[in-house]
């Protein structure tokens, strides 16, 4: 029985990838994207992809960025198949690549229980084009479900994992059951479940 779903975020829960958005502020959403589609594809390391992406973000002022995470679009039934995950007692996780500006605002409106994610550095309301936070590699997913699952007592067969690219391959081998959304064929590999309809409610056929 699935006691804990963990959810990335990025064109998985939202539609689209936060940081190709707050691109469009910086009129660089072409090279970020460029950058995050390799690094989904597993052609780039996470790590030096995320970097790279956020230097781009230099300058920008923090209000127009938090502007842009409060108004990201939600993939079709995200909202619906949280509240069926917590109707059956189940604990939802989001782990991100991306950012807590915008992770923890979706929370707020989607009602997951906690999210993980990186940290935008800013200096008087601007951003200063660096990055931190606790997902920030390849296998930081991975090692975070590693970490809740002893927290709570679970085993990999309590756990299901839900994701769409490269970075999510680490949390996978920590789920019995795990499910490539509309993925990369590197996450479809790895994946016990594969869904390529664009609608979260599909879940519920799995879970």
């Amino acid at each position: 029985m699935i006691k804990l779903c963990v959810f990335d975020f990025d064109s998985t829960l939202m539609d689209g990838e936060t940081i190709a958005f707050f691109g469009q502020a910086v009129g660089k959403m072409d090279e970020i994207s460029a950058i995050t589609k390799r690094a989904m594809a597993g052609e780039l390391d996470f790590y030096e992809s995320l970097k790279e992406r956020v230097k781009f973000l230099k300058g920008v002022e923090v209000a127009k960025i938090e502007q842009i995470a409060h108004s990201l679009p939600f993939i079709k039934g995200a909202e619906q198949i949280i509240k069926y995950l917590k109707e059956k007692g189940i604990l939802v996780a989001v782990f991100s690549g991306g950012f807590h500006i915008a992770t923890d605002h979706a929370q707020s409106l989607l009602g997951f229980d906690i999210n993980f994610a990186n940290e935008l550095h800013s200096k008087n309301g601007v951003l200063s084009g660096e990055v931190g936070g606790e997902m920030m590699f390849g296998d930081s997913k991975g090692k975070m479900l590693k970490r809740l699952k002893g927290l709570l007592g679970l085993d990999s067969k309590q756990v299901a994992a839900i994701g769409d690219g490269a970075n999510d391959i680490s949390m996978f081998k920590e789920a019995g059951t795990c499910v490539a959304f509309c993925a990369n064929a590197v996450l479809k590999s790895a994946a016990t479940h594969i869904i390529d309809i664009k609608d979260l409610t599909e879940l519920k056929k799995i879970l």
